[in-house]
């Protein structure tokens, strides 16, 4: 990613990394935040969520961005199964230019499975420094 806002371009499409479902991880996920969920219907959307957000909040950990204003747009296309690979990626939708130290953009978020289907989705709005 680049190293400030202006740096930054529309369309610019960022790799957030990889992730697998592991089967102990969505077994302690179900029992402690969704009980009677059955495992061998995959990952429940809260886990996705979760693994998005750490794929992001890892990928993210050097990025000029100063603050989360938002994640909106959620959406969950499939539920993926244990050892399912999940590779995340960001596009660049928008850019808001906001005084002469930060910026705001707007970007679009996907996991993708192993064969590149959609497994969730959502935009985040965020401040970057310029």
């Amino acid at each position: 990613m680049p190293a400030s806002f202006d740096e930054i371009s529309i369309g610019q499409v960022v790799n957030l990394g990889a992730v697998a479902v592991d089967a102990q991880a969505l077994d302690a996920f179900v029992r402690a935040f969704a009980p009677g969920w059955n495992a061998d219907r995959g990952a429940p959307d809260a886990m996705t969520y979760a693994l998005w957000s750490r794929l992001e909040e890892h990928a993210s950990a050097d990025w000029p961005q100063t603050k989360r204003l938002g994640v909106d747009a959620l959406r969950w296309a499939r539920n993926p199964p244990v050892g399912e690979l999940l590779r995340g990626r960001m596009t660049v939708m928008g850019m808001d230019p906001v005084g002469e130290n930060k910026g705001i953009v707007i970007a679009q978020h996907d996991l993708l499975d192993e064969a590149g289907r959609l497994v969730f989705s959502c935009l985040t709005r965020s401040v970057f420094a310029r």
